[in-house]
């Protein structure tokens, strides 16, 4: 597999220029992150509404409604739960599927795939009358969630230069924050209408169409194109998005590096077996889990049910939501701006901490005054809680969020890097469905103690990173093993001496 060999280079030693069209076939790719944020924040809000819950879960929207019902038990129902937590099975299984297929047939025709899956999951969602209906149009989209979240990252990581790859790839997470941010923004406006989660789920066809109209504009990876025998295509891709006519340096680049990942023919084995590969499959993989257990997705998915928990109107717990996702997107910006200058482990260091700080106030707070039965007497104590989940958004964004997918795409060595970025994305899958479908059931349980859980931790992923990460800023994909990995405290013992 070729993915993300425009690393081999790193400095300046390959021509380039900055042209319109690696931009345009970056930002267009990207939009699959449009189509996972939109997705992560319609759900939320979806299942906060009546008529949703009356249409589909009326024993949800009974129980909600009952003066003596218990506080944080309101929405615990394993079939609503499943209606969130179904595209991320699906995405899965998409994904283990894309990483094959984009090999075989290029990353062009598995992004243009993954829009055409989401763009049917949202039809059948919003045509949906009854709940096989519903869940069949979420496993739809996952299916194009797992489709784009494998190809888009790498696709960006194939086309652009060397000097922007970074910038460029935060552009997917950036777009996710927008889709959240969007999705929020829909919620509060068809809370009102008449069947109004028709629309919401509906809406998610917008970007699903952006991205397949676009990716008809967008080139094929030189990489790719070479790697399945098309050297002259490739060529001619490569003076295009280049804007210079000598290419003949980086297209012997990428034939040598074709020529040594095709003599792995199995690359998940390489993967699995070489001792050399453990040290980046363990963070890599790790560093999704860790993304997925800070808690973030207890605000993206049922920020507005959280709200409602302790008393708010259903309108109030909406804007709640459009606000804290508002936060979400301008933090992402810190994160494109600065990770190149004050590096990975210090975002992800002072993320935890900021993280763990607010985990553990917003638990207080809940704990004293959210009691069993009852809304929140104090006014002031919904508005303090919705400032502390801003900071925590914040903290989230310009660390865990973006650099949870970043540094995953450039600790793995190129011949098992497809691979080994599909157990971070699989990782990412996994414990996206278990937060998904267990985290109201859990709220259920163990009330304002499930906060102080994600609190520690919180406090466990950034002694892993002190301890565990080498910074990567600054080093050449292709020079990681030599610069970071063997001279790792821990890691470099995987290593044979020579």
């Amino acid at each position: 597999m070729v993915t993300g060999v425009m690393n081999i280079e790193e400095g300046a030693s390959l021509p380039a220029k900055n042209t319109f069209q690696v931009f345009m076939c970056s930002i267009i790719a990207a939009v699959g992150g449009l189509m996972f944020g939109y997705d992560i924040g319609i759900s939320g809000g979806v299942t906060s509404m009546d008529t949703f819950l009356i249409k589909f879960f009326h024993h949800v929207y009974e129980k909600k409604h009952r003066v003596h019902e218990n506080n944080y038990c309101k929405f615990d129902d394993q079939l609503l739960q499943l209606f969130t937590s179904s595209l991320y099975l699906a995405g899965i299984f998409a994904s283990l599927a894309a990483s094959y297929l984009s090999r075989r047939f290029g990353r062009k025709p598995i992004i243009m795939s993954a829009s055409a899956f989401f763009l049917c999951g949202a039809i059948l969602n919003f045509f949906a009358q009854e709940l096989g209906m519903l869940i069949g149009g979420r496993i739809l989209l996952g299916c194009g969630i797992g489709f784009g979240n494998q190809t888009v990252p790498l696709f960006i990581s194939e086309i652009a230069p060397a000097r922007i790859r970074g910038g460029l790839n935060l552009m997917f997470q950036f777009l996710i924050t927008i889709g959240i941010l969007a999705a929020s923004y829909v919620n509060f406006l068809t809370s009102t209408v008449k069947d109004g989660w028709r629309y919401s789920l509906g809406g998610a066809a917008v970007p699903a169409l952006i991205l397949l109209i676009g990716s008809f504009f967008i080139h094929e990876t030189p990489a790719s194109l070479i790697e399945r025998g098309k050297d002259e295509e490739g060529k001619r891709v490569l003076r295009k998005i280049r804007g210079l006519e000598d290419i003949e340096l980086e297209f012997n680049e990428i034939k040598r590096a074709t020529e040594i990942s095709n003599k792995v023919k199995s690359p998940f084995k390489e993967l699995f077996t070489k001792s050399e590969n453990r040290p980046p499959l363990v963070c890599g993989t790790l560093l999704q889990f860790f993304q997925q257990f800070t808690g973030i997705n207890v605000v993206m998915f049922y920020a507005p049910v959280l709200f409602q928990t302790m008393g708010s109107g259903n309108n109030a717990s909406l804007i709640s939501t459009v606000v804290t996702n508002g936060v979400n997107a301008v933090a992402t910006i810190i994160a494109v701006v600065m990770v190149d200058r004050l590096g990975r482990k210090f975002f992800l260091v002072e993320g935890a901490t900021q993280m763990t700080a607010t985990q553990i106030s917003i638990g207080a707070l809940l704990l004293k005054h959210l009691h069993l039965i009852g809304p929140i007497t104090s006014r002031s104590v919904p508005l303090i809680v919705l400032i502390l989940i801003c900071i925590y958004v914040s903290g989230f964004a310009w660390s865990w969020g973006p650099l949870g997918w970043l540094v995953p795409s450039e600790i793995y060595p190129l011949e098992v890097r497809n691979a080994g970025y599909f157990c971070a994305v699989a990782m990412n899958m996994v414990c996206t469905f278990v937060i998904g479908q267990f985290f109201l059931s859990a709220l259920c349980r163990f009330r304002s103690a499930l906060f102080f859980f994600f609190a520690v931790m919180n406090v466990i992923m950034g002694l892993f990173v002190i301890f565990f990460l080498p910074e990567t800023k600054g080093v050449p994909i292709e020079d990681m093993a030599e610069q970071r990995w063997k001279k790792h405290w821990h890691w470099r013992k995987y290593f044979k001496q020579n």
